[in-house]
């Protein structure tokens, strides 16, 4: 059970000029949540925005759920990390994950193989990086530093910039038992997406036993307010399939994994075999109503509050709200949280 659940928000990908969230932000950061985040997959980046976002907040922390490991070198994340750190004094929260294959062999050009140990070394060197201890070396193999062979004059360096903090808080964007179990070991917090509250402990109980004192766990929480709960299910069910469907192989798509060791294999295979067939409308329909629900707080705000009470409940440390724009339901969704 989590003493006090926090409050943050999650405004995903920027697509477009008309994703332009800054208001969302300033009214987040004036109704007291503790934290906002951004997204990349294969578009726009997840730093830029939330430089964007630092600019035109004072308080509010600054997340990325999360910047991908292949999109970058291991030094290249911890200078943008370091940088934006220091011009927000000190706000922000590295989330990094390993993403699928097909964006990091298709779109980066990096191989996707044995994610668990790049995952591993690239937080090494990161960390080595920000506390500037010695010159930067790893023997590999994923991320040899220096370079073996090129032109054969590469030497260890030291960052000529002093980060303001050498140990950043860095979170795990994780679905698997072994990734979430890593995350316990390697950073100081856990990105789950599409969890539901009640089913954390059974589900994910035994890679989280390790997890040390201060773990933070953000989930991401589809949210709507709305007293047609009918069309707000329909609404939470357009991303899940979608990610059921589309962001993975057929045969390899760790969402589909996850909603199968949530309980909902059959249907979660029916939701791809439509969605890959080109019929994304019968894909949405097919995803089930009670899982939409169960990751996801819809309705009105009474049915909200007690649905509140099951992530209380759970070992989750902040909600990560998704999907609300305007002040005066983010004011009442924190009034709810803060009762």
């Amino acid at each position: 059970m989590t003493a006090e659940l926090k409050l943050g928000i999650n405004v995903g990908y920027w697509q477009r000029e008309a994703d332009d969230q800054t208001e969302t932000v300033l009214a987040a950061e004036r109704c007291g949540y503790d934290s906002v985040f951004t997204a990349e997959a294969y578009g726009s980046d997840a730093f830029t925005p939330l430089a964007w976002y630092a600019a035109r907040t004072s308080r509010i922390k600054l997340g990325t759920a999360v910047v991908q490991l292949s999109a970058r070198t291991p030094a290249a994340t911890a200078m943008h990390a370091l940088t934006l750190d220091a011009l927000s004094g000190g706000r922000l929260i590295l989330g990094v994950g390993a993403s699928g294959p097909q964006v990091v062999e298709g779109w980066y050009g990096q191989p996707f193989p044995k994610p668990l140990a790049r995952t591993r070394e690239y937080l090494d060197i990161v960390r080595q990086v920000w506390r500037r201890e010695a010159p930067v070396a790893s023997e590999g193999p994923h991320y040899p530093l220096p370079y073996p062979g090129g032109a054969g004059l590469g030497k260890p360096l030291k960052s000529i910039v002093h980060p303001l903090r050498p140990e950043i808080p860095v979170y795990l964007g994780a679905e698997g038992p072994k990734n979430v179990a890593l995350s316990t070991e390697v950073a100081q917090g856990w990105l789950p997406l599409f969890v539901d509250p009640q089913q954390i402990e059974p589900v994910f109980g035994a890679s989280l036993a390790n997890r040390p004192d201060g773990f933070e766990i953000a989930a991401t929480v589809t949210t709507i307010v709305t007293d047609d709960l009918a069309s707000a299910l329909q609404f939470a069910k357009i991303p899940l399939a979608f990610y059921i469907g589309g962001m993975g192989a057929r045969d390899r798509n760790f969402h589909l994994d996850l909603i199968g060791r949530l309980g909902y294999a059959e249907e979660a295979a029916r939701v791809q075999d439509l969605f890959l067939g080109g019929r994304r409308d019968e894909a949405i329909q097919a995803v089930p109503d009670a899982l939409a629900d169960a990751i996801s707080l819809l309705g009105p705000l009474g049915r909200i509050k007690e649905r509140l009470q099951l992530w209380r409940d759970s070992p989750v440390t902040t909600l990560l709200i998704a999907g609300v724009r305007d002040e005066p339901t983010l004011r009442a969704i924190k009034d709810l949280a803060d009762s």
